[in-house]
């Protein structure tokens, strides 16, 4: 996709006592000079290569879970560049860095990189700032952990919402065109589309 780049880093989901391995999708969205960094997940290093000297404008985070932060303060140390977060995820992203500051991501705002437009979409239940970045321009919108190649992302652990996150898959990402491509926190890709059809199935499963 023009305008949008991938990097897949790996390193540990920690949470309720817990630990996963896991590999993190990094989107890196802008053109040849400019960019916004999608989660900054496990390894700062290979994420500013992937910049290559790039101006970022941001570091935005779509949660405040451990894996899709952990690198965001080094980043953004590294590129020169605000981290921002939706602050209803404050408690997760000081459980990983504790004083740290953040600059709070807004429902609604609109970040500028290369000539393209990413427009912030509150989408609690995941956790209750998870935050979905939606270009309109690319057809794309960055999901982070709340819609995945198979359903809503899990919503089995603390400050998280089954109910939540079908009410903000159905009333918030089913008003994106059923066409835009779902850029997800892990895993493959899918579309809005392809996911929303399954939407009665994901709540008989009730999970």
């Amino acid at each position: 996709m023009n305008g949008v780049q991938r990097v897949v880093t790996h390193g540990t989901f920690e949470l309720d006592g817990g630990s996963w391995e896991v590999d993190n999708n990094v989107w890196i969205v802008g053109d040849d000079s400019e960019v916004i960094v999608i989660d900054a997940a496990h390894d700062a290093a290979a994420i500013g290569d992937a910049v290559a000297g790039r101006h970022v404008v941001a570091v935005v985070c779509t949660h405040g879970h451990n894996d899709h932060i952990t690198a965001a303060p080094e980043l953004s140390a590294l590129l020169d560049a605000p981290v921002l977060l939706n602050p209803a995820d404050r408690m997760l992203w000081e459980m990983t860095h504790a004083a740290l500051p953040f600059k709070e991501l807004r429902d609604g705002e609109i970040l500028k990189a290369g000539g393209i437009e990413v427009r912030a979409i509150s989408t609690p239940g995941h956790s209750p700032g998870s935050t979905c970045l939606y270009a309109p321009a690319l057809g794309a919108v960055f999901s982070g952990d709340t819609l995945f190649h198979g359903g809503p992302g899990a919503t089995g652990r603390s400050f998280s919402d089954f109910p939540t996150i079908l009410a903000s898959i159905k009333d918030k990402l089913g008003a994106l065109p059923a066409d835009t491509v779902v850029c997800t926190g892990h895993g493959d890709s899918t579309s809005i589309g392809d996911e929303l059809v399954h939407y009665d199935e994901w709540v008989i499963r009730g999970h």
